[in-house]
């Protein structure tokens, strides 16, 4: 059964891509799966005017959802980042659905921020911002305080819960999941073990983050994405069926 909740983010491919294998070739590998979306990673991409084309001639006959993964942050110094048209007018020509960054040095909001936001939730993109693994904004209290002052402030950006990032800045996952439910529009799905410099992540199911837990604290008509390296594509098929029976039954 194909889920249409599950995306693949293309960190699966990790050691492909360090073989040389495009987004291009990862998204051929994605359709034949069981899943309806994918995330493409700007990092990923070695000339991403070159690769756009050949991505959107491919995309006409193939009913993928994207989503892009910019790591990048929304704030730097206090102040919007400058590259954020760049990385806006990259997204809508990719067709983009939803983009996430880190949230950055945020300071708060002026009116002038206010207007540069609102203009760009009108793309049409969905914006979201994701705890990093970084102490400027990957805590949990920075999240909170984040989320909080743009949904007082109208503004429709989402939360991406990133399930492992947690473990990198000292967090406990279950209370994030607790305290951030009500912002989250997008999960990124990942096992794990270890805290802070001790942190790493593993392959879903194999290290000791209490994921089905969390999912049912987490809200469940939102998109989840498995964003973990892979071995190969067994690896990949397992975590899509690990989520896909978890998801049926919840």
């Amino acid at each position: 059964m194909i889920n249409s909740k599950i995306v693949l983010n293309n960190l699966v491919f990790a050691q492909q891509k360090d073989a040389g294998m495009s987004q291009l070739e990862m998204l051929k590998i994605v359709q034949k799966l069981k899943v309806t979306s994918a995330e493409l990673r700007r990092e990923y991409f070695d000339n991403i005017e070159e690769e756009i084309l050949p991505i959107l001639k491919f995309m006409k006959n193939v009913p993928l959802r994207l989503f892009y993964s910019v790591p990048d942050a929304l704030f730097v110094h206090g102040e919007l980042n400058s590259k954020l048209d760049q990385y806006f007018e990259e997204a809508k020509q990719l067709n983009i659905y939803a983009i996430k960054f880190n949230i950055g040095d945020f300071q708060g909001l002026t009116g002038a921020i206010i207007t540069k936001l609102t203009n760009l939730i009108d793309t049409g993109i969905q914006i979201n911002v994701e705890n990093d693994q970084t102490q400027e904004s990957g805590r949990l209290n920075v999240m909170r305080k984040f989320m909080q002052v743009v949904t007082d402030a109208g503004l429709s950006i989402g939360y991406v819960y990133d399930m492992g990032n947690w473990r990198f800045v000292g967090e406990d996952e279950l209370k994030a999941a607790q305290s951030l439910a009500k912002y989250v529009r997008y999960i990124h799905v990942k096992d794990g073990q270890g805290f802070e410099s001790s942190a790493r992540t593993l392959l879903l199911g194999k290290g000791e983050i209490d994921w089905k837990n969390i999912l049912m604290i987490l809200p469940h008509d939102v998109p989840v994405a498995l964003e973990y390296p892979t071995p190969d594509i067994a690896a990949i098929e397992n975590g899509i069926d690990m989520l896909n029976d978890y998801l049926g039954d919840r």
